[in-house]
């Protein structure tokens, strides 16, 4: 039985992204503590997988088509989720992209697409979700940064920048949105095992050893291990934490 303070029953979370990876890992996370989940992402197949997982944990867990950069496909998700859960007590801003180059190499377009997924979708879906937040008294919002919203990175520059400015969107969502009774927070993943990562080892063989060497824990995290994270952030154990920034990154940003 889940402990009461992290018992979310009753309450609705979308999660985009929440097909795979970190998002998965948060998503089944909420699901076992006793939330319906909205899995709201862009691959139907994989959001079919997730969905039946997620069911098989007790979950009244359902699909919804979304493209998080595109305002008109999140108001579409916003609704489809209330007319079919009725509710809405949790965000979880999870999807996110990344283009791997030096910065001098992106086109226009490849940084306003990292940077209109990670940190406009992030705006589009707190504010799509706030009336409805607000409405009922309150909710909770947890945006995914990186360690990257914390020193920058020569490979990654339009994912650094997109994931730094989620944490000033954090603190600033956290401020404006106290008087609602929305609490705002943001955990900041390090390297971990996803679909994202899956070629480094092979592709960079010289700095993914250098990454294993600067990681104190000495291994990769697993999507998973964000679910107690997530929980905490989303149940009442967190009623009095707003504008906060989580690494969990087995040390790797305090080397």
């Amino acid at each position: 039985m889940t402990n009461l303070i992290f018992d979310l029953s009753g309450k609705v979370a979308i999660v985009t992204g929440g097909n795979g990876g970190i998002g998965l890992g948060i998503a089944r996370g909420l699901a076992e503590a006793g939330a319906d989940i909205v899995v709201a992402a862009r691959d139907k197949g994989k959001t079919e997988d997730a969905v039946s997982l997620l069911r098989g944990l007790g979950s009244n867990s359902i699909g919804v088509a979304t493209d998080v950069a595109d305002e008109a496909s999140v108001a579409a998700a916003v609704k489809e989720t209330l007319e079919r859960l009725d509710r809405i007590d949790i965000l979880v801003n999870n999807a996110g992209v990344s283009i791997r180059k030096p910065p001098q190499d992106y086109s226009a377009d490849e940084w306003d697409r990292v940077v209109g997924v990670n940190l406009k979708g992030t705006f589009l879906c707190s504010r799509a979700v706030y009336p409805h937040m607000a409405r009922l008294g309150g909710g909770k919002i947890i945006n995914i940064g990186s360690m990257t919203s914390i020193f920058g990175s020569d490979w990654v520059a339009a994912y650094a920048a997109s994931k730094g400015g989620v944490v000033q969107l954090t603190k600033s969502l956290a401020i404006a949105w106290a008087k609602d009774n929305i609490r705002v927070n943001a955990i900041l993943p390090g390297w971990i095992h996803t679909g994202l990562t899956a070629t480094i080892k092979d592709q960079y063989p010289e700095r993914y050893g250098f990454i294993n060497s600067r990681i104190p824990h000495g291994r990769w995290g697993e999507p998973y291990e964000f679910a107690g994270t997530a929980v905490y952030l989303a149940s009442q154990a967190s009623d009095y934490v707003t504008g906060a920034s989580i690494p969990v990154d087995g040390g790797y940003s305090s080397f």
